[in-house]
């Protein structure tokens, strides 16, 4: 007998934001939903809590990133906060992108988790251990042809 398979198409969605520096570390904020702005600003202030001195942010073009709320927001950091675009269709330029290539290929390879609160869990238990092998952090900005 043919097996069937039952699931259904409305899956709840999960984001992910993400920075990573050449320090190295990395950080990490899941979302239910979709990312708008606001997320961005408090993931950028949260940035800016952390991590001492000048913030250079290179970032694709996505709407929570240009938006005029975000751009509004983050101009009062502009003492510290230096932020720059990334050209369209250039992934390969940004090292955050060489990170979730990373958990994808081979922290997550072949999971399949069941529902959202597992994913949460592996990610960021994921990110945890990546934490903990700075090499591997550094080599997603050797990874990029820009000199960070």
């Amino acid at each position: 007998q043919t097996p069937i398979l039952r699931h259904c198409f409305n899956w709840p969605k999960l984001s992910a934001i993400s920075a990573v520096t050449p320090n190295p570390h990395a950080y990490l904020h899941l979302v239910p939903g979709t990312i708008a702005s606001d997320e961005v600003i408090r993931f950028v202030e949260h940035l800016l809590r952390c991590i001492p001195g000048p913030l250079f942010l290179f970032w694709d073009g996505g709407n929570p990133h240009r938006s005029r709320r975000t751009r509004a927001a983050l101009r009062v950091y502009r003492e510290r906060l230096r932020v720059y675009r990334l050209p369209a269709y250039a992934p390969e330029l940004n090292p955050d992108e060489w990170l979730w290539a990373w958990l994808k290929q081979h922290a997550l390879r072949g999971l399949c988790p069941p529902d959202l609160t597992v994913l949460k869990h592996s990610i960021r238990q994921a990110i945890r251990r990546l934490r903990r092998r700075p090499q591997i952090i550094r080599s997603f900005f050797h990874a990029c042809p820009l000199s960070f």
